[in-house]
């Protein structure tokens, strides 16, 4: 590969005289540590946030004129407004090391590592500047886009240390439990199986009114926090809880002969199967009595796609254990591709921390894209033909009951769905 295949084209630079306080709000804004200096559209220099930190340290003549003053550190803090109206020549590297867009990749991660920086100009025959590179280009062009989608273990355990945090259980199972009852009423539930159980919530809750539930979650990081949160439950409903790190073909073989009256997908935890959701209600099917219910919570993608411009939703909160920080989780969906019946799924984290924004992360999913006529075909097929479908909503942080609405494709946030043999 060539520094051209994955270069940014849209370069933020400055000009000799640019202050460094300009400087230094264009670095802090960008989320880059450094920007090259140009004379006219060619590279005489290049500044990173090294060389701005280096001026608040005394040159080698200032201390030997003054060795105890140079040597106070509280004193060094107050050079700022000095060092903000100096101009970027004036603390610029010169001669910087540049690429052409025809340089090999790992020449240009080679460079970085014997200079010891992070990003390169980049420019053409005529010298002028065309792009710039910088090491996190490359490590995602080398290792990043080899990976496969984040779907499995590692996205999980990613939202189990943010995302899930700020979830308002109460109000969620305050909603979704009084509906759950009602069906597991109808059908004399007793064993019930929760796949993709997230943080337990609903295991938990469950368990304390006497029901045998155990959930599953392929994420470690998951199944922790859920056993932590177990502990906070009385000590005679504990056994009625139980939690295991698996996927539903792992536990299949084991508890095909200890059968549940219900099977729970909630959360949209079927879509999270990009190849094989099919497969999972197969499976979910093998794992019921015959009188056994499944009950799926699917995302509305349709909705998402035709009314919301692929916006899920965007959404700030707190999180109790981290009261100087605020979050915003910003979700949105690219189109399906029909033709693997999947849907890339984007969830993008900031934080802020001392009144400043910066991304804490950000997470590409391949989900199944299921829709009503796809997972009631995928029912059918499994003898799976009483089946109710309804519809709810969800803004990210108020949730709705399950089965109190019927399923509208534009306005229905969630498809909630009761199938019966």
């Amino acid at each position: 590969m060539k520094v051209a295949d994955v270069m940014s084209k849209h370069v933020d630079f400055v000009s000799e005289a640019t202050k460094v306080e300009k400087l230094c709000i264009l670095i802090f804004g960008r989320g880059i540590n450094g920007v090259p200096v140009l004379r006219k559209r060619k590279v005489v220099g290049f500044v990173t946030e090294r060389d701005i930190l280096a001026r608040f340290f005394p040159s080698v003549q200032e201390y030997v004129e003054d060795p105890f003053k140079s040597s106070d550190f509280e004193e060094m803090e107050k050079k700022i407004k000095e060092i903000f109206e100096l101009n970027a020549d004036q603390i610029m590297s010169k001669n910087p090391t540049t690429v052409t867009p025809d340089t090999p990749l790992l020449r240009a991660q080679s460079l970085m590592f014997i200079e010891k920086i992070g990003r390169l100009p980049v420019i053409d025959n005529k010298g002028d500047l065309v792009g710039i590179i910088a090491k996190g280009d490359i490590f995602r062009a080398l290792v990043g886009y080899k990976l496969l989608f984040s779907e499995e273990q590692d996205y999980t355990d990613w939202l189990s240390k943010s995302y899930y945090a700020s979830v308002d259980v109460e109000n969620r199972l305050k909603h979704e439990i009084p509906d759950l009852l009602k069906v597991f009423s109808e059908n004399k539930t007793k064993r019930i199986l929760d796949v993709g159980s997230g943080t337990g919530d609903h295991v938990i809750d469950l368990a304390k009114r006497g029901f045998d539930v155990m959930g599953i979650d392929r994420s470690k990081a998951m199944i922790t926090e859920s056993n932590k949160r177990k502990k906070g439950i009385l000590e005679s409903a504990k056994n009625n809880g139980r939690f295991i790190e698996a996927d539903l073909e792992k536990i299949y073989p084991k508890f095909k002969k200890e059968p549940f009256d219900a099977v729970l997908f909630m959360g949209n935890t079927i879509s999270h199967n990009p190849h094989k959701f099919k497969d999972a209600i197969k499976e979910a099917a093998g794992l019921l009595t015959d009188n056994g219910v499944m009950i799926f919570q699917v995302t509305n993608f349709k909705k998402v796609l035709k009314t919301q411009r692929r916006l899920l939703s965007f959404n700030f909160a707190k999180i109790k254990e981290e009261p100087d920080r605020e979050y915003a989780f910003l979700e949105f969906y690219d189109e399906p591709n029909i033709r693997e019946e999947t849907i890339l799924k984007t969830f993008s984290v900031l934080v802020s921390i001392g009144g400043r924004w910066r991304s804490s992360g950000v997470r590409n999913s391949q989900l199944a894209y299921v829709t009503k006529e796809s997972l009631k075909e995928a029912l059918r097929k499994n003898g799976f033909t009483k089946n109710e479908f309804y519809g709810s909503s969800f803004d990210g942080r108020s949730w709705d009951y399950l089965f109190r609405k019927p399923f509208d494709e534009l306005q229905s946030d969630w498809l909630t769905v009761i199938a019966r043999k």
